[in-house]
């Protein structure tokens, strides 16, 4: 079943911003840190941004100081927001539900991607 539904990506030139969304369902947010993660063609998939229940964030260093994690608990939404977005961007971005962002377990929560393209 899925329970992580993202939205938002597109396709924008270098220098432009988009942000990102993914909503969950059931009690998955607000139990979960939220994380967003983005696999590139012949890149391994790399954790972006999460962000705990309490409003902890951590970042990649690719994208310090260009993107931002946010959550919205009335709305049960997670959000990236993308400024200053690089052509290196370019990928499919993922949310992600666990108990533990840097640790696999059959009770993480995946959505399906949403595609961010960035031109050069």
């Amino acid at each position: 079943q899925v329970q992580l539904v993202e939205s938002g990506g597109g396709l924008v030139q270098a220098g432009g911003s988009l942000r990102l969304s993914c909503a969950a369902s059931g009690s998955i947010f607000s139990s979960n840190t939220m994380g967003w993660y983005r696999q590139a063609p012949g890149k391994q998939r790399e954790l972006v941004a999460s962000i705990t229940t309490g409003g902890s964030t951590i970042y990649a260093n690719s994208v310090k100081g260009r993107f931002t994690i946010s959550r919205d608990n009335a709305k049960n939404t997670v959000y990236l927001q993308m400024n200053s977005l690089r052509p290196e961007d370019t990928a499919v971005y993922y949310c992600k539900a666990a108990k533990l962002m840097f640790l696999s377990s059959p009770r993480d929560y995946w959505g399906q991607g949403t595609q961010v393209t960035v031109s050069s």
